[in-house]
């Protein structure tokens, strides 16, 4: 089967994209997360692609995922997709080994293309990561993306905006190849973000998380 060297996303503000893509999106809310990855993961599943989501309840992401897959079981079965919780992907040896996750992945990848899959596709929930573990994730992020370019795999990481500082953001944009974050109601793709966006985007999500409290 012949593997092409660009892949339908299944975001319409994104599109095609190229195998090697690593990319990010920030979020307030649970509604725009699942408008991403939803979509995301089943243009995967669509094309012969094999999809790992790593999730912080995977009762909870196969359920959402359900409502948009029906047929989710029929793939579950097969092995084209896993949802594995994130403390066994990335905690598996009781600590965070940036080594060891990317030699775990890349050995997946791998795998995928010996079972006949055009490749993998990757989206990482981190949502419950520990704060002691944030460095080791950023630096295990910049890995991923000096190692991608030539690979046959794609990788979406997800940050829920309130819990990073602007600095904290900057650093997140600068390991990707490109951002996603709603603005008026609309997901822009982003290759860098001014500093102005990146306090506005801080204050809606202070504002929201005020208001939910309420």
């Amino acid at each position: 089967m012949t593997k092409e060297a660009t892949r339908n996303s299944g975001i319409d503000v994104i599109g095609r994209v190229n195998w090697g893509t690593h990319f990010c999106q920030f979020y307030n809310t649970k509604k725009d997360l699942m408008d991403i990855i939803i979509p995301y993961l089943k243009a995967g599943l669509e094309n012969n692609e094999f999809c790992i989501w790593i999730a912080s309840n995977p009762l909870e992401a196969k359920k959402s995922f359900e409502k948009s897959v029906p047929d989710l079981d029929i793939y579950l079965e097969k092995g084209q997709i896993e949802i594995i919780h994130y403390d066994d992907w990335y905690l598996k040896r009781g600590f965070f080994d940036t080594q060891d996750i990317l030699n775990g992945l890349f050995e997946k990848v791998n795998g995928a293309l010996a079972d006949g899959y055009d490749g993998l596709r990757l989206f990482e929930g981190i949502f419950s990561l520990e704060e002691e573990y944030r460095d080791d994730f950023a630096e295990y992020e910049r890995e991923i993306n000096r190692l991608i370019d030539n690979s046959q795999m794609l990788v979406l990481c997800t940050y829920y905006l309130s819990k990073y500082n602007a600095a904290e953001i900057i650093n997140i944009i600068e390991s990707h190849q490109f951002a996603l974050i709603k603005k008026e109601g609309k997901w822009e793709k982003n290759k860098k973000f001014r500093i102005k966006n990146i306090f506005a985007f801080l204050k809606l999500s202070l504002v929201r998380s005020v208001a939910e409290s309420l």
